[in-house]
């Protein structure tokens, strides 16, 4: 999620301020839908694509089972 940020708990962290465990499900999302270029997105957060990405996350996110 850029330099030095590894994991999910690390771009929670940084991005958000909290635990990974603690995420809203439309953060988390958010965090998902920025993976292919995190520092593009944390400068340009509007854009259409992270908004349409997060979406799409959100809306899979009821058939995923977490081991």
């Amino acid at each position: 999620w850029g330099d030095g940020i590894y994991g999910a708990e690390a771009a929670a962290q940084h991005y958000r301020g909290k635990a990974a465990a603690k995420l809203k499900p439309k953060e988390a999302a958010r965090l998902a839908a920025m993976i292919p270029m995190p520092r593009f997105y944390s400068r340009n957060p509007k854009t259409p694509y992270l908004k349409q990405r997060t979406k799409t996350v959100l809306s899979e996110m009821p058939y995923v089972r977490v081991p």
